[in-house]
């Protein structure tokens, strides 16, 4: 899948070489050493292929031998960021928030992804974060080509932010710096041909909306995106105006942090794809493929799964005579009253029991009988 939530198994691969679908860890893996994972790009489920031996799956017992596809990091066996600890960490009173890189999706505590100090990540005065992605050290070295782009794609305190516009007029990029301002692109010596290239294409609609790429997806393949070849640039010249293979990139690595639709700006001429293509980075392409979008998605299919369901029990309490009704709303009173009057005498530095559970129902029972 393009994206889904991953755990790994402890119990049955202790050597983290293997992930579990949500739906295996609640029906193969219940009682299991379980880490949930959040999610993970281009995943097949391994549960009850070769890596869990004798452990067959039971939702899907004719599994591949193997998932060759399958990406696997220290994250599978409950490790994180290059300090490789637990989290939450053991040894920690106070957990520290960490960060996930959209390429390698590891996670990283503030202090451990190579800036001057926690205080560099752009947020705003309340802490909240601005920006869309973080990208750290080791992966941006993969994509230095960023660098060549306007430093707008790039969060950095109240920096504006790309957008990109759906009419025919379309505009990648807002408040594009001057070459003589501040802010201009690492690269001084190719900023003025890449800020007129990037003007010139978005004047002529070089840059494409959403619909202009398609992205598939197949059950048999991991990474199943497919972009077609009406791109931003329709010509096969590249935006950004420039050799890049040629030009003099910045090489120590840094850690990115990138503005909100920073994926739209991307060039999508030829060159740029099949460069895309050889480093395994085209997901890039795929605005679905963020976190955010994932959220998105699955919180729609949330809300649209609760209100056919609420339909269903609207309509079924509808067909109720007045006399079922009633003993529905009682017997939801006296629940709420009981479990009320129980949170009221438990003591809170006690764990809750199954026998407490048990009580509270008995006690439902006895008042129903004398009723």
């Amino acid at each position: 899948m393009k994206r889904q939530a991953i755990f790994s198994c402890l119990t049955c691969t202790p050597e983290g070489n293997a992930g579990i679908c949500t739906a295996c860890c609640l029906s193969c893996h219940d009682g299991h050493e379980v880490l949930e994972l959040w999610t993970k790009r281009n995943f097949r489920c391994d549960c009850g292929n070769s890596k869990f031996r004798e452990f067959s799956c039971k939702l899907s017992p004719n599994k591949d031998v193997e998932n060759v596809e399958n990406s696997y990091n220290h994250n599978f066996k409950g490790l994180y960021c290059t300090c490789n600890r637990p989290y939450p960490d053991p040894d920690l009173q106070e957990q520290e928030e960490m960060i996930q890189c959209c390429m390698c999706e590891d996670w990283f505590h503030e202090e451990h992804i190579s800036l001057g100090s926690p205080n560099e990540i752009p947020r705003d005065e309340e802490g909240e974060p601005l920006y869309e992605d973080f990208i750290c050290k080791a992966c941006s070295a993969v994509c230095s080509f960023l660098t060549l782009y306007p430093k707008t794609i790039r969060a950095t305190g109240k920096q504006p932010v790309a957008s990109v516009a759906t009419g025919k007029d379309k505009s990648v990029l807002e408040d594009i710096p001057p070459k003589d301002e501040p802010g201009k692109l690492d690269n001084d010596v190719c900023s003025d041909t890449v800020q007129n290239n990037l003007v010139a294409d978005m004047n002529h609609d070089s840059v494409s909306d959403d619909k202009k790429f398609v992205v598939g997806e197949s059950s048999q393949s991991n990474d199943s995106s497919s972009l077609s070849q009406s791109s931003a640039n329709s010509n096969g010249t590249c935006i950004l105006g420039v050799d890049w293979m040629a030009a003099s990139i910045d090489s120590e690595s840094r850690p990115l942090f990138l503005s909100k639709n920073w994926r739209d700006v991307l060039c999508r001429c030829d060159k740029c794809l099949d460069m895309y293509k050889q480093k395994h980075i085209s997901y890039l392409l795929d605005k679905e493929d963020s976190i955010a979008e994932y959220e998105k998605n699955a919180k729609q299919k949330r809300e649209e799964k609760l209100q056919k369901r609420e339909g269903a029990e609207l309509n079924f309490f509808n067909n109720l005579g007045h006399i079922e009704k009633m003993e529905i709303l009682n017997g939801i009173a006296d629940f709420k009253d009981e479990f009320r009057s129980f949170l009221g005498s438990v003591d809170p530095s006690k764990a809750i029991t199954a026998a407490d559970v048990n009580q509270i129902f008995e006690n439902l029972k006895n008042k129903r009988r004398r009723v």
